[in-house]
């Protein structure tokens, strides 16, 4: 079993920065692909980005590719979301989510195990 817990949302101008943390518990964080997600008002669950077990391989949608970056600290047992350039359209509730034994599809929410219970991120215009 793994829990997480994400933290550092907020409120942020349209063109300013936030960075994600989800602290995950137990001892087997590094055997665990890890991946964020994001839900706006109205509208399904979308994948944002991943990070395999051992951080060598990320994965990005495109709408948030090269402004943002996810990495992870394995001693930590965390994984972070930094979120540059925001827009207002990435206004949204972000969840991270932990997969284990995935090779592939990692933008696949079936893929992930366990999820934790999402920080807002709202960005003005």
């Amino acid at each position: 079993q793994v829990q997480l817990v994400e933290s550092g949302g907020g409120l942020v101008q349209a063109g300013g920065s936030l960075r994600l943390s989800c602290a995950a518990s137990g001892r087997t964080f590094s055997s665990y692909a890890m991946g964020w997600f994001r839900q706006a008002p109205g509208k399904e669950r979308e994948f944002v980005a991943a990070i395999s077990w051992s951080g060598g391989y990320t994965y990005y949608a495109n709408s948030v590719k090269g402004r943002f970056t996810i990495s992870r600290d394995n001693a930590k047992n965390t994984v972070y979301l930094q979120m540059n350039s925001l827009k207002p359209e990435d206004t949204a509730v972000y969840y991270c989510a932990a997969a284990r034994g995935i090779y592939s599809d990692y933008a696949g929410q079936y893929q992930y195990d366990f999820w934790g219970q999402g920080t807002q991120v709202t960005v003005s215009s």
